[in-house]
């Protein structure tokens, strides 16, 4: 079964795109240059990924997938920092946690067998882990930029009466590590009911049989609450010194 999606079709798909420029202009939303400028954008970069990634599968080297795998990590963490304005070495921390929880995820992916270390899998995956790390990583600073805002005078408190840095911000670090990771739970408790996720539909679309599908869905599910997990604590276990400075006195 091959999809009849052609430049024509493409074309008239694109008239969907004016409900929303018509909604903003009725609306008075201001997103009229802002939809406009994002769809060019991604036609151009999801026809030059396309040509990199028809290029990476066609040669099957290592080497290159690694390096492919590498620069969507570097993207993510690049996303990644510019959700607070409070930490210190925001990319290098975002870079450590997406890298750690895209290498163990796919490593264990691979060693079980049930994925190939083959561009045409690791890089969907790659992509498919880091992106949703880099999210949950993004609402982990979100929430303790505000936490620790509005919790300052009981962290002061704690620290007064000689509580370490941590411990003075222990239930911050766990409120916020549920931030990062409660949209990927609440995503596994409705997948399948309320939404047919991309992997499973694409699948579907392509002709593979609905049970194979959900297969490989149900992979995609665990891998995505491994990944936002690892990413989750190790972002926000990192991050938190840096409301303090060097004599633990809180800076925000």
């Amino acid at each position: 079964m091959n999809l009849a999606v052609n430049n024509l079709s493409l074309f008239f798909a694109a008239m969907l795109v004016m409900v929303a420029l018509g909604i903003s202009y009725k609306e008075k939303l201001g997103f009229t240059k802002d939809i406009i400028f994002s769809v060019f954008r991604a036609i151009i970069q999801l026809v030059l990924v396309g040509y990199v990634l028809s290029y990476l599968f066609r040669v099957n080297n290592e080497f290159l997938t690694v390096s492919m795998a590498l620069i969507i990590v570097i993207n993510a963490a690049q996303n990644a920092k510019k959700r607070s304005q409070h930490i210190k070495n925001g990319f290098l921390l975002s870079f450590i946690a997406i890298g750690a929880s895209t290498s163990v995820t796919i490593g264990v992916l691979v060693l079980s067998g049930s994925i190939k270390f083959i561009p045409s899998q690791i890089i969907p995956i790659s992509g498919m882990i880091a992106s949703n790390s880099m999210v949950a990583i993004g609402l982990c600073y979100r929430s303790l930029d505000s936490l620790f805002h509005d919790q300052r005078q009981a962290i002061l408190e704690k620290l007064s009466l000689g509580a370490d840095i941590k411990l003075a911000s222990l239930s911050i670090l766990r409120q916020s590590i549920r931030t990062g990771m409660s949209p990927t739970i609440d995503s596994a408790k409705t997948v399948g009911i309320v939404s047919l996720p991309g992997m499973m539909s694409g699948l579907i679309f392509a002709g593979v049989d609905p049970v194979h599908a959900i297969k490989y869905q149900i992979m995609v599910t665990f891998m995505l609450l491994s990944a936002t997990s690892i990413g989750s604590v190790l972002a926000t276990y990192l991050a938190y010194k840096s409301y303090y400075n060097e004599q633990k006195q809180l800076m925000i």
